[in-house]
């Protein structure tokens, strides 16, 4: 049954009602509990870890002390058994972070690389995994991209043979978020002569022949880290591989709703975030005679711009509820992905035109917004991609 449920923020001054017709009061209690973990653990240190270029393992592991990694996993693994919905409260609440590299790394985690053990992981790989996961003891990555294959999933050329009890892995992957100090990797390898005949496989950190080939500097996301990853005869048992052998692409693409949802989420925290900084920001920024929320121009487009968030964030929850609902929301989900990621990229890039000169100086909040947005519009499946994704189910 659906429930309407307000919730009240009070952020900077300013009120801000957060309501959706999927909303109940577990997801208040969820909101308020991340709310308060940012307050004390990411916002007075996340410079720090901008300038580290990473993540600080314990912090990791409180989030897993306070049960925040594994909200839809099954509660004998330490999970939350949560649904689609849940899920969603924790990625959008997580983004009103300003410190996007913390939040990545984290729906990495719980949402992008994990759900593959979740998903397509026998009793034993779950029993011997998940509760560490979910623990924040042992930090997860997944290994689909490569130099020549992003959002082509079926273009990857790693691949694995069987020899015996053993799978022998070569290849490289590349823009690996997590991939220089996640424990437990997800790596995809073609097993098959068909362009989608690949399987999924588990890669313990420190197994012989899989090495960090290097740590990638990027224009956001600083505290992230990420990394190319080097396969060189790395050979794992045979008990390694996720799921059923040459059904890995479509393991893949079943994991990318919950991805894309979550990048969504991503999305419409940032522009709920910058139009909370910038409406803060115009109602007391004097010039003119007066303030910048004086100007009409200025309040017109600010304006326009939280309607078009708050849209977007409805057709969001619409999204995750469906899911909830057993639905094939594919064209749904892609057009998701592409609206958030161009919005948050219009939204931020105003609010930080409104900022004026102090909006482009490194280190304050509306020009790290600007900086992380940008990665919304390419990572987990372009616009272009995801528009095609959308035209070829007309």
């Amino acid at each position: 049954m659906q429930r309407s449920f307000n919730i009240n923020i009070r952020k900077n001054n300013l009120e801000i009602r957060m309501k959706t017709i999927y909303d109940c009061p577990e997801h208040e209690l969820l909101r308020d509990q991340i709310a308060r973990f940012i307050a004390r653990e990411v916002e007075p240190h996340g410079a720090a870890w901008e300038d580290a270029g990473m993540v600080p393992r314990d912090v990791l592991r409180r989030m897993g002390q306070a049960g925040l990694l594994g909200l839809m996993y099954d509660e004998a693994y330490g999970g939350g058994e949560g649904d689609a919905l849940t899920n969603l409260v924790f990625a959008e609440a997580l983004s009103q972070s300003t410190f996007a590299g913390f939040i990545i790394t984290v729906l990495v985690h719980t949402d992008m690389a994990s759900p593959h053990l979740h998903h397509a992981g026998s009793a034993e790989q779950k029993a011997k995994y998940l509760p560490r996961v979910t623990a924040g003891e042992m930090i997860t990555a997944v290994g689909i991209s490569e130099p020549g294959a992003g959002s082509d999933v079926a273009g990857i050329r790693t691949s694995a043979q069987r020899e015996g009890d053993e799978w022998v892995l070569n290849g490289t992957k590349m823009f690996i978020t997590n991939g220089v100090h996640a424990d437990l990797y997800f790596i995809a390898a073609k097993t098959g002569p068909g362009r989608r005949d690949m399987s999924m496989f588990i890669v313990e950190k420190g197994t012989p022949g899989f090495s960090v080939g290097r740590a990638l500097k990027k224009s956001g996301w600083m505290s992230s880290d990420t990394a190319e990853l080097i396969l060189d005869n790395c050979r794992i048992p045979v008990g390694n591989l996720l799921g059923e052998e040459n059904r890995g692409f479509y393991s893949v693409m079943k994991n990318f709703q919950t991805e894309r949802i979550a990048l969504g989420a991503m999305a419409v925290g940032h522009c709920t975030r910058a139009l909370q900084l910038t409406l803060d920001h115009v109602k007391q920024r004097q010039a003119f005679g007066g303030t910048l929320w004086d100007q009409q121009t200025i309040r017109h487009r600010i304006a326009m711009l939280d309607a078009k968030t708050r849209a977007a964030r409805q057709f969001m929850y619409h999204c995750a509820w469906s899911v909830t609902q057993g639905q094939d929301i594919v064209q749904e989900v892609s057009m998701l992905k592409a609206l958030t990621g161009e919005l948050v990229n219009e939204v931020v890039q105003t609010c930080q035109q409104f900022h004026g000169g102090m909006g482009y100086i490194r280190e304050t909040a509306i020009e790290r917004l600007w900086r992380d947005a940008r990665v919304l519009a390419i990572g987990g499946g372009a616009t272009e991609v995801m528009l095609e994704e959308v035209a070829k189910r007309y």
